[in-house]
């Protein structure tokens, strides 16, 4: 099906053996970005290993990028079977940076698929379809370049009550100033996955308004008939108390305007509540990586091409 949000797949329609059989020696990499998620990051890398890359060879690589942890998510991963890599080891000579955005970056520098897909590290129901759902299209069609997930959050056994965020200001951003991404179902899912070739060619802001971001340079390089989005199914997660969720609506807020032409904005930006302390947002921007000369690019596909 497509649509204004590009083509649209559903995960529980695409057979793994004939997803795997569609690879024709094209390479695949999962990362997981993750700080402090020791309670859900085992069976999440374990999931993937055992069916995607031991049942099926659909999966080549899992890798864990540690964001400052202080909990036992490095060990847990890693005996879980994946390759984790602490975030500050990555490009170090860049300077410090830190943030779901940037964790995102840096596992694109030290994964090596030709198709890299992202999944949060805080799912407590993971399924592997949430993989082969985002792999499965760049693998069946190679007219696409990046696909973005999408999928029910139940919040307390209830449907619909997810993704505050996305409800409360990401949606009416992209109705005001932003129509072109009005057709995907979840600009903000941490679910999506590309050719290496096209996602080495965009910005990564190095906080939460990454997703939107991602998406909005996607297709401003592809266009819409080149970026899908697929049905994941139901997904649930850790729910952040309301009060928590302010810092990642101000940076998406400030990644949509941006993205929307808007000047002069106060960046760092300081976000005030009555009788709680002050917190600072400011998340900077990591460059495309074709553009970083440390970083070493993958060889292109033959036949595959981000042009």
């Amino acid at each position: 099906m497509t649509g204004r949000g590009g083509p649209t797949f559903r995960a529980a329609d695409l057979d793994v053996g004939a997803l795997v059989a569609a690879k024709s020696g094209r390479t695949t990499s999962v990362c997981l970005p993750a700080r402090d998620e020791a309670t859900t990051i085992g069976r999440i890398v374990e999931a993937i290993v055992s069916e995607l890359v031991v049942a099926h060879a659909l999966v080549d690589e899992v890798i864990v990028v540690d964001d400052r942890s202080t909990d036992a998510t490095a060990r847990v991963a890693a005996a879980a079977g994946a390759r984790v890599v602490a975030a500050d080891s990555v490009l170090p000579e860049l300077g410090e940076g830190t943030g779901k955005g940037e964790a995102l970056w840096k596992s694109l520098a030290v994964s090596t698929g030709d198709v890299v897909a992202w999944c949060d590290a805080d799912i407590t129901d993971f399924d592997p379809c949430f993989v082969s759902g985002l792999l499965g299209p760049l693998l069946l069609d190679p007219h696409l370049g990046f696909v973005k997930g999408f999928y029910e959050r139940p919040v307390g056994g209830v449907t619909g009550e997810g993704g505050r965020v996305t409800e409360l200001v990401a949606r009416p951003l992209i109705a005001l100033l932003l129509p072109g991404l009005d057709g995907f179902s979840q600009p903000l899912s941490g679910e999506y996955a590309g050719r290496r070739d096209v996602l080495e060619r965009l910005p990564f802001s190095q906080g939460y308004g990454v997703d939107l971001g991602l998406l909005a340079d996607a297709l401003a390089l592809l266009g819409h008939d080149r970026v899908a989005q697929v049905d994941l199914g139901v997904r649930t997660h850790r729910n952040r108390p309301l009060g928590d969720l302010g810092a990642t609506a101000l940076a998406v807020l400030h990644e949509g305007l941006g993205r929307a032409g808007v000047e002069g904005m106060a960046w760092p930006a300081t976000l005030k509540r009555p009788g709680v302390a002050p917190r600072t947002v400011g998340d900077g921007v990591r460059p495309a990586l074709i553009d970083v000369p440390a970083h070493r690019p993958h060889p292109p596909v033959p036949g595959v091409s981000a042009g």
